[in-house]
């Protein structure tokens, strides 16, 4: 391959081979690793071509927050793995997000949401929209005539997670994007937990895909960074002005990591998934545990929607254990080989007790509306050997 990108064949690629060719930009050198470009500014040959360059008028680097030539590699290879027209990345997955559900709205907007959500966003629905003069609502996203009947008075904008956060809830996408088109809405999915490896959103009619790259794209805990795809014009129209004046920008060095990342993604997923399947099954067999979500379990009460959605159940895990909270303090207590953390998508497997952490600023009312109570716990797998995975888990259940 000769030096600069080679964009020869990328369209037949698949997605294992777009995750370490796609977005290529290499200097003179020649170099195979990435290269990493730490730098603010860029100096222009003359003061005519900085003019052009701010204009738009010729190709080119103006500021990091607007772009780096280390960002746009990882905007690229995003980009080819998603089969979306173009793709920004941001510091964070909540960058990502507030900017794919605030850039496009104004007062006097109506969004609908699926009640199941992570908090935070849950949060910018409830909490932060109504201070701009946007009314909001919030559905079940299972429910398919109450996302008729709250599209129909009018909408201009929805945001669905499926598998939700933090109990694997589905949302048929394709039917959801069907009435989204009729009432003229934006639909945004946050595809999180399926990852681009296994649920294709804008394939199934989403307008907008969101990711909190931090999650398994770097997969190894270490930066944090958020991606918003779509096609070009919406994007050149509605959110680049949002993202450069606003500021939500990814540090190059992040976004180098996560370019690294992307080349093991589809292995590690694949890796990561078969051990879940195997662990929720452990699971649903032991006393202790009262009820197991995983979206291709057939018990799964939104176990259709994920079988023609996602190629495979994922990486995450829903578990509901004995004695309430207290129970499942217990088993998160006991476990001796998984971390007790918040995040979720790393190699490291970890679990969390999402009342108390990621959903801590919902009541007990709004958590309950997602079927949320203090018996759950949130397991993401990792990397670990699955004989040692289980042994840990089974043994933390029985402590409960």
């Amino acid at each position: 391959m000769a030096n600069g990108s080679d964009t020869s064949g990328k369209a037949g690629w698949k997605p294992a081979t777009k995750a370490v060719r796609g977005g290529l930009m290499r200097s003179e050198h020649g170099e195979i690793s990435e290269a990493l470009y730490l730098t603010s500014g860029y100096a222009y040959d003359s003061a005519e071509q900085a003019m052009a360059r701010m204009k738009g008028d010729e190709p080119g680097f103006v500021y990091s927050r607007y772009g780096s030539p280390t960002c746009e590699m990882l905007q690229q290879r995003l980009a080819l793995i998603e089969d979306a027209e173009t793709c920004r990345v941001t510091g964070s997955g909540m960058g990502a997000i507030s900017a794919a559900i605030l850039a496009p709205l104004k007062s006097g907007d109506r969004v609908v949401a699926a009640t199941a959500l992570f908090g935070s966003c849950r949060w910018i629905i409830a909490n932060l929209m109504p201070k701009y003069g946007i009314e909001t609502v919030f559905v079940d996203g299972a429910d398919l005539d109450a996302w008729e009947r709250e599209l129909a008075k009018g909408c201009q904008l929805v945001l669905i997670e499926s598998p939700a956060n933090p109990l694997l809830d589905g949302v048929d996408i394709k039917a959801v994007a069907t009435l989204c088109k009729k009432a003229g809405a934006l639909l945004v999915v946050d595809n999180v937990f399926a990852t681009p490896i296994l649920q294709r959103p804008l394939e199934l009619g989403a307008d907008v895909v969101v990711y909190s790259a931090t999650k398994h794209m770097d997969g190894q805990g270490r930066v944090m960074l958020g991606a918003i795809l779509c096609d070009s014009a919406y994007m050149e129209e509605v959110y680049d002005p949002y993202l450069r004046h606003v500021g939500p920008a990814a540090a190059p060095f992040n976004a180098w990591v996560v370019l690294k990342g992307l080349e093991t993604l589809k292995l590690r997923v694949d890796a990561q998934s078969a051990t879940a399947a195997r662990l929720a099954d452990a699971i649903a067999a032991h006393p202790n545990a009262v009820a197991v979500r995983y979206p291709h379990r057939k018990d799964h009460p939104h176990y259709g929607v994920h079988k023609r959605q996602m190629s495979s159940g994922g990486t995450m895990i829903a578990l509901s254990v004995k004695n309430s909270q207290e129970g499942a303090f217990k088993f998160l207590n006991s476990l001796e080989l998984v971390d007790i953390c918040n995040n979720l998508g790393d190699t490291k497997s970890l679990a969390c007790h999402p009342s108390t952490t990621t959903h801590r600023a919902l009541t007990d009312t709004e958590q309950a509306a997602m079927g949320l109570d203090r018996s759950w716990i949130r397991f993401s797998v990792g990397l670990e050997d699955a004989d040692d995975l289980e042994a840990d888990v089974l043994r933390a259940l029985n402590s409960v």
